[in-house]
């Protein structure tokens, strides 16, 4: 099993006919995802890299049954691109754009309050489920099938937390990177529950920076859990001092004093592993019992 998207999972890709789409549809493609459709206005009834491409995303929805979305569109399309997915009731929606205003992320936000579609992103690599589907940007060729469940607030790092399970020889369920922005569209407690829910996931290794409170809920919503699975995290920014142009709004409110230190500690009292370093990672989870030899 997985979380979000599996070989199963019918993917539509919004703005398939840009450069950037066309060279990570061919990847996402030749990994196995099952991308039955595009949309770009103006270009339905053509087919682009092999995919047929239709105008607008309910009619892809209706033609194919796609349930999912990657959104190769600038970041002053998003919010438009958004409101189509959520009219269509997709089920997911990969947003790669970074930079998307903040004004329209509260406007989507807002969209997806009580609807059904679930927002990865702005700004993240996107979904994988190795061996079955990509979403994203993802470098499929350093994921390995496996039952470590990654989630991750820092877009690079996540490539090293895979690295790390990997070297632990434990490999990835589903590796989800949540966004860089300032507001994003979910957050590490729906990541959780998913993983949770998942009878594959064994473990689950979650990135956190400085930035939000994000860290804090997670640890809130863990430490409550009457079943918990075993959680790695490390927090990136221990060295970083406070600066207000550097500062996001609830750290700028706080004058700083939400420091990485303080995401760490919050997660060790509900029982989460914390890694001093992100390469202490594949030997903490060597130390659960967890992983073989490298993979």
């Amino acid at each position: 099993m997985s979380i979000l998207a599996d070989k199963t999972t019918k993917v539509l890709v919004q703005g398939i006919t840009g450069l950037q789409a066309s060279f990570h549809v061919k990847r996402s493609l030749a990994a196995g995802t099952k991308i039955v459709a595009g949309v770009s206005p103006q270009r339905g009834g053509t087919v682009h890299v092999g995919v047929p491409v239709y105008d607008t995303v309910r009619e892809a929805v209706a033609a194919t049954g796609a349930s999912a979305s990657v959104m190769f569109v600038p970041a002053r399309f998003v919010k438009d691109a958004v409101r189509e997915a959520v009219e269509a009731e997709l089920d997911v929606v990969v947003t790669i754009a970074y930079g998307v205003p903040i004004r329209d992320m509260l406007e989507i936000k807002a969209m997806l309050k009580g609807s059904k579609t679930l927002l990865i992103g702005p700004n993240t690599p996107g979904i994988i489920t190795p061996g079955e589907a990509c979403l994203g940007i993802f470098p499929e060729n350093i994921h390995h099938h496996g039952d470590v469940g990654v989630v991750s607030r820092s877009s690079t790092l996540t490539y090293e937390a895979v690295l790390e399970t990997d070297r632990a020889g434990c490999g990835q369920s589903t590796v989800v990177g949540l966004g860089d922005d300032i507001i994003i569209g979910t957050d590490f407690v729906e990541m959780l529950k998913r993983f949770h829910q998942d009878e594959k996931t064994k473990a689950i290794v979650l990135l956190g920076k400085l930035g939000g409170m994000f860290e804090e809920a997670a640890a809130d919503f863990y430490q409550k859990l009457p079943n918990k699975k075993p959680v790695v995290s490390y927090v990136a920014g221990t060295a970083v001092p406070f600066d207000y142009k550097m500062g996001y709004a609830g750290d700028i409110i706080t004058r700083g004093k939400i420091t990485a230190e303080d995401k760490k500690q919050a997660m060790r009292r509900a029982g989460i592993i914390v890694a001093d370093s992100i390469n202490e990672i594949h030997k903490c989870l060597q130390e659960l019992g967890y992983g073989k030899e490298s993979l």
